[in-house]
């Protein structure tokens, strides 16, 4: 007998990207509104569901051991049963459910409306059974200008389909503006399986940032698969430019971040906004890559080091401050020993705040996948281990030139403080406007220092002449860099 809507409890667990914690929240609104309890532990829940990352090799199999993990509480408490939701069970559908027999249902992108039936279905010992994977690029039409009158025929993850609840009290949160995407990169299996590019309606987007704010949010993350293709959908290209001066007028909203933009997308336009409109931050998270013109073609991508140079130039010209941040793909094949070397020139040149090497990972379906010249796995981690210590070594440098630069922090977490510190504040970590929230570095606030004439005189530092501010989260810090630490930094309020 199924235990009655008041009092079966679910939790949800998400890996991989912040357009995944868009999608659990909206999950999560949609059992609360159906008489689900959440909580936060799996072993508290009756069910545990899992949203999992099928992006690469690593991802795919993080999730899998998730899922693992859940299952092993099974008789051992409360936790009945395990569902797998998200990108990886779209993908794979039933064949993952066949050979992930741990998981007592398997569910894609068209079962979220009806989750909670499906949840309750699972727990009576009756679960539906799980998708054939499809091409989802094709549910909607291929001219993006006819897309809009049929999207709302087609599942769309984390797009205002339903009402989000929060899952954590952070003063940031993402704000999905569109999904999927159009672009054909040889090496990425993400449009087949999120489908082709959707833009949100401007005022669906307006009226969750009012919802965020009203929730304590301060910052919004704008997150896509490409948010500088925003509302080509719509008949506008310049979309985004005019959503952003919009959602800075959103009260208590006091940071605006545009995140995954195409460098062969950007328009002066929104680097023009970009740096004008004064709560949208100076960070730029520009999807590189490489910088070798001919893998990149391989890549079925655009640009090289010097158009990237110069794309880097403007960004700076209009914020000297800039924070950028990029990732990059070794080891794809082909890649000779002077592709790499011109990509470890670019990167010199660049001076980037934060960049993420990965190697190469053939996924299934995609064009790379079947490409000549596929590289021995210890040649890719051999460069891969390369270019990692060339970027922390470049990051750091970067991270270096911001000594005595002042800065707006706002803190994300306070430490509880140690015993008999007479204070009970801890380590104070925030975010400078140059930082990402969870993927760059982040700024620490040490105490603040006695100002000049205060009578308390020198003092090492954490001594008594210092004093610690209790702050919380959410408040916005102005504050002097006084050290960094790698691609951390350090900085005393001012």
């Amino acid at each position: 007998m199924t235990a009655p809507a008041s009092s079966r409890a679910v939790a949800l667990v998400t890996l991989g990207c912040t357009r995944n914690e868009v999608d659990s929240e909206e999950l999560a609104g949609r059992l609360a509104g159906d008489g689900w309890r959440l909580v936060e532990d799996p072993a508290s829940a009756d069910v545990a569901v899992v949203n999992t990352c099928g992006f690469v090799e690593q991802a795919k199999k993080d999730s899998i051991d998730v899922v693992l993990q859940a299952a092993d509480l099974k008789g051992t408490g409360r936790t009945r049963a395990v569902v797998a939701v998200g990108c990886l069970a779209e993908r794979y559908g039933r064949t993952l459910a066949e050979e992930l027999p741990e998981a007592d249902a398997v569910l894609g992108f068209d079962s979220y409306a009806d989750l909670s039936a499906h949840l309750r279905a699972v727990l009576a010992g009756s679960p539906p059974r799980s998708h054939v994977p499809r091409d989802r690029r094709r549910l909607l039409p291929l001219a993006p200008t006819r897309r809009p009158a049929a999207a709302a025929d087609v599942a769309v993850p984390g797009l205002g389909s339903a009402p989000r609840v929060r899952l954590d009290g952070r003063p940031w949160a993402p704000l999905k503006i569109a999904s999927g995407c159009d672009r054909r990169c040889s090496f990425c299996a993400i449009p087949a399986f999120r489908g082709s590019f959707v833009s949100r309606a401007p005022e669906e987007v307006l009226a969750e940032a009012r919802w965020l704010a009203a929730e304590g949010v301060r910052e919004l993350l704008l997150v896509s698969e490409n948010s500088t293709s925003y509302g080509k959908d719509l008949g506008d290209l310049a979309a985004l430019e005019r959503l952003l001066p919009e959602l800075a007028e959103v009260q208590g909203v006091e940071r605006v971040r545009v995140s995954y933009l195409q460098p062969a997308e950007v328009r002066p336009g929104l680097l023009d906004t970009m740096a004008s409109v004064e709560p949208v931050m100076p960070w730029f998270d520009l999807s590189f890559q490489h910088a070798a013109p001919g893998l990149l073609r391989r890549m079925r991508r655009f640009g090289g080091t010097e158009p990237f140079l110069e794309l880097l130039a403007a960004v700076r010209d209009r914020a000297p401050d800039a924070g950028v941040r990029s990732n990059v793909i070794v080891g794809f094949p082909g890649e000779s020993e002077a592709d790499v070397e011109e990509l470890e020139r670019f990167l010199v040149a660049a001076r980037l705040d934060v960049v993420g090497v990965f190697g190469y990972s053939a996924e299934e379906g995609t064009e790379a996948a079947g490409l000549d010249g596929a590289l021995p796995a210890p040649v890719v981690a051999e460069r891969v281990a390369r270019l990692t210590d060339l970027v922390e070594e470049l990051t750091a440098q970067r991270a270096a030139e911001r000594l005595g630069q002042v800065v707006h922090v706002l803190i994300d977490q306070v430490g509880d403080g140690e015993e008999g510190d007479g204070e009970g504040v801890g380590e104070v970590v925030g975010n400078a406007e140059h930082q990402g929230p969870e993927v760059d570095g982040v700024t620490v606030l040490e105490p603040a220092r006695p100002a000049a004439g205060s009578g308390a005189g020198p003092a090492a530092p954490g001594g008594s002449a210092s004093r610690r501010v209790r702050r919380e989260p959410g408040e916005v810090v102005r504050a002097r860099v006084v050290a960094s630490e790698g691609v951390d930094l350090r900085a005393v309020p001012v």
